[in-house]
């Protein structure tokens, strides 16, 4: 199998893992969001020690740790990841798998006005109308919801904020999530404590298969984002951007058709005008690719005599 296929797989697998995730953490209940949070956390973190012994990283990792810049970013990116990753559990345990879906749908066009704000970047004007036509859509949907979106809007920008502050920090998936893990497990920890004093965790007291579940979090959590690092380092990231939305579609299709989550005429419109946002910015994405591309051949074509 080449390497482009190979690639093209661990993305596909990656996307279709993370759109499936609403149906496991129904599967999760009674756990409340906090526990659930709290044991993908410290689990991860177990998986990610277990990983990073079999490849021996640990050097790379101590030396990481003694870098305090690189340690302030890391704690930066973890508590953006704990928010996000939290307000997804909230969102899936009171039944707002669509809007969560949304969130992931609108992530491109907040990063690109983070791009804008924070890096100062400047916009081509189809990126500008995508970016107006998303407002328009949000605008839709906080009439519909009858106040804005907050669970959308909190998924996408702490997780367009994540992704910048990884960009800038530029370390290798294992290492990055060893230790944004480990900067989240001593409170979590601290919350399992608290739940198991209060008489209130769940962990060993619902089933055997319930407990599993709830270990299986750590490996639910670290092998999609392994798969993905594997697909950026093999396919261009033109195929990335096409493959993102391959999650928040299945979110969707779980949250109207698996969960029977209401999708009112206002609602559906503003999903179109989401979608029709998406679709300017990714012909956009595509035609300045292919125009870089040529630009590229036609300098390094050699010169006719």
């Amino acid at each position: 199998m080449s390497q482009l296929r190979l690639g093209y797989l661990y993305g596909l697998g990656a996307y279709v893992m993370w759109g499936f995730f609403p149906a496991y953490f129904k599967l999760l209940k009674p756990s409340g969001p906090v526990e659930v949070l709290a044991h993908r956390i410290v689990w991860s973190a177990l998986f990610m020690v277990v990983a990073l012994t079999a490849i021996r990283r640990w050097r790379k990792i101590v030396e990481l740790v003694r870098k305090p810049a690189t340690l302030g970013g890391i704690t930066a990116a973890a508590i953006f990841i704990g928010i996000n990753w939290g307000t997804y559990i909230y969102a899936v345990n009171i039944d707002r798998v669509v809007e969560t879906s949304l969130g992931y749908f609108i992530n491109p066009l907040v990063v690109i006005v983070l791009g804008v704000l924070v890096l100062h970047e400047r916009l081509r004007p189809m990126q500008w109308a995508a970016v107006g036509v998303g407002t328009v859509a949000v605008l839709v949907l906080a009439v519909d919801y009858g106040h804005p979106p907050w669970v959308a809007l909190i998924l996408a920008f702490t997780f367009a904020m994540y992704g910048l502050v990884k960009k800038r920090l530029a370390l290798p998936p294992s290492d990055g999530l060893f230790l944004e893990s480990a900067v989240l497990t001593l409170p979590a920890l601290a919350v399992l404590g608290w739940l198991a004093t209060s008489g209130d965790l769940t962990f060993g007291h619902v089933s055997t298969a319930h407990t599993l579940l709830l270990a299986v979090a750590g490996v639910l959590t670290a092998v999609p984002l392994l798969m993905f690092a594997g697909a950026a380092n093999r396919i261009p990231l033109v195929s990335i951007g096409m493959l993102q939305y391959v999650a928040p579609t299945l979110q969707l299709a779980l949250g109207v058709f698996a969960f029977h989550e209401p999708m009112p005429p206002v609602r559906l419109f503003g999903f179109g005008l989401v979608w029709l946002a998406l679709a300017v910015f990714t012909w956009d994405g595509l035609r300045t690719a292919r125009r870089t591309r040529l630009a590229l051949r036609t300098r390094e074509a050699p010169a006719l005599v």
